[in-house]
């Protein structure tokens, strides 16, 4: 039986594929720990608000609007079976995170397809891209960028097998995944872009060198092309019609770019950025007295495995071509990200891999270069250090700085003082407080991710501005404090006015993110119950009143 050309036919590359099995693997164990313990981001609560509705009432409809994709949401259903959940507040961060884990795994295990074109070089990338502080930081939230960075390379690993084999099957997974992008993430045309150019210009490249154009498609069938397209168009109608329920999302799946192009020419000022942002976080940041950060090794190996590809000192068992491919991919999406005002700082996982790619190569070129055994030797330790530094970052960014505003990857991150917040209301409001018992009012409905943590509460209303009657416990932002109090003393006759307390202890106020604080207020008749030790199991609604009337509205997504 004849074996697949990806198949590990010899020592060499069963040590690759060994070796990316256990670097995966690794990747999985640093992953999953500790998903909880990080408050989860404004987009996360948005995007599991989502899911509440795909978990409960089996519904999904896809918004050109705003929340991207649904691979997300439809791929939770899947650890949400596994593990019983059924209704929303039964789920958890691990629920939802364990996504984007898996996906960062699946991507390291892709790489094992391209071990008979990069050789060697795919150990370092698949070490590199599991120790990637960037990379391992957004593989833990849950938004649709790791996603999108797995199905990205998946097209690009199924791709390259077909232009090696030239087989039907890996043109229908090619465009299976090009599909999946669609469905994932609108900027995947950025991606699909940036793949497009890129092979144009290793096609013409190869011309130049004495390989005639027709030699490029040697091979391809106008069939296998037809059905790749179809695959693609296939896959992506499949989820954002939300399986036939909802025909509507596919030419919204479409219609989409018109708010996105809008968006990218940077009219929400909100997340305008200088065209150096993404380079400026690759390669230093530092912020107080923070640690620096900085993933300029890969950046530098990235480099090294570029002069490999395009100055003809060619590498033992290394496909230039796609070295080649890798450079100008990532070399069009730095450009184009660049050139878009709007930024979002997990936005770079895409070329922050495609330079993986190149520093991996960039790695075996340094020691296949290093002829002698002492600068070899030397190099070799120098690789394991770079990467150790990285794998320190990675700690860092995902422990000792999880929600640290001098972390680079924190972005407009809730900080851990919400916890208290959250323990404090859910303590009065296991008292028997009846309709609207907690109220939450932030301008502009940004009391995002509270919905997440109090979504087990049955009786909370939700306002952009203060209510017309204020209840026993209210949560407001500092900007509506001055409101509240003329609300409740000098907009109120004196034989009705009610005293107040704070929510919180000193400080009676919490940072609920930069530059948002958030204090809490509680009447005294509840707070005096609750100084009376009620019993827990008193939870709020269980009185006559009907709960209150949820008027929670997402706000736009990033």
């Amino acid at each position: 039986m004849r074996m697949p050309s990806w198949a590990p036919a010899d020592k060499g590359a069963r040590l690759c594929w060994f070796m990316i099995l256990v670097v995966a693997l690794g990747a999985l164990a640093t992953r999953v720990p500790r998903l909880k313990s990080r408050p989860m981001h404004t987009d996360e609560a948005v995007h599991a608000g989502k899911f509440h509705d795909l978990l409960e009432a089996g519904n999904y409809e896809y918004d050109p609007h705003e929340y991207h994709g649904p691979t997300l949401n439809y791929f939770t259903l899947i650890p949400a079976a596994l593990t019983g959940t059924t209704t929303y507040a039964e789920t958890t961060e691990v629920t939802l995170r364990i996504v984007p884990v898996a996906f960062s795994v699946l991507l390291i295990l892709l790489t094992v397809f391209l071990v008979d074109g990069l050789s060697l070089a795919t150990i370092p990338i698949a070490l590199l891209a599991a120790a990637s502080p960037a990379i391992c930081f957004y593989s833990r939230y849950y938004i649709q960028e790791t996603l999108l960075l797995c199905f990205g390379f998946g097209a690009i690993v199924a791709g390259y097998r077909y232009a090696r084999t030239k087989a039907l099957p890996w043109a229908v997974v090619a465009g299976a995944f090009v599909g999946l992008m669609h469905a994932t993430k609108e900027t995947c045309v950025i991606a699909l872009a940036s793949m497009a150019l890129a092979w144009a210009l290793v096609v013409l490249i190869g011309a130049r060198q004495g390989r005639p154009l027709r030699a490029a498609f040697s091979g391809v069938r106008p069939l296998h092309l037809a059905v790749a397209l179809a695959a693609a168009v296939g896959v992506s109608a499949l989820f954002c019609s939300s399986f036939f329920s909802h025909p509507r999302g596919v030419l919204d799946s479409y219609l989409t770019y018109t708010t996105y192009l809008g968006r990218a020419g940077g009219h929400d000022t909100t997340h305008i950025h200088p065209w150096y942002y993404y380079l400026r976080m690759v390669l230093f940041a530092k912020y107080e007295n923070g640690p620096i950060w900085t993933e300029a090794a890969i950046v530098l190996l990235a480099l090294v495995g570029s002069v490999a590809a395009f100055t003809g000192k060619r590498i033992a068992n290394i496909d230039p071509a796609f070295v080649r491919f890798a450079a100008l991919y990532s070399v069009f999406m730095i450009i184009i990200y660049a050139a878009i005002p709007y930024k979002t700082p997990w936005c770079m996982l895409g070329f922050l891999h495609g330079m993986i790619l190149l520093a991996g190569v960039g790695a075996v070129a340094l020691i296949a270069w290093a002829a002698k055994p002492v600068p070899r030797a030397a190099v070799i330790v120098l690789l394991f250090a770079m990467t150790a530094h990285l794998a320190l970052q990675s700690y860092r960014a995902n422990v000792t700085y999880q929600s640290d505003s001098r972390n680079p990857y924190v972005y407009a991150h809730p900080s851990e003082e919400i916890f208290t917040l959250v323990a404090d209301i859910k303590a009065y409001a296991r008292l028997r407080t009846g309709q609207d018992a907690v109220q939450v009012a932030v301008p502009g409905k940004d009391y995002w991710p509270l919905p997440w943590y109090l979504r087990d509460l049955e009786s909370v209303g939700w306002y952009s501005d203060l209510p017309d009657t204020i209840g026993p416990l209210i949560v407001i932002s500092d900007k509506l404090e001055t409101p509240l109090i003329r609300r409740l003393y000098e907009q109120t006759p004196r034989d009705k006015r009610r005293m107040y307390l704070p929510l919180l202890d000193d400080p009676y106020y919490i940072w609920f993110r930069p530059g948002v604080k958030m204090q809490g207020y509680v009447r005294k008749d509840l707070w005096d119950r609750y100084q009376q030790h009620p019993d827990p199991n008193e939870l709020i609604g269980q009185t006559s009143d009907q709960p209150a009337q949820q008027t929670t509205t997402v706000p736009r997504q990033q």
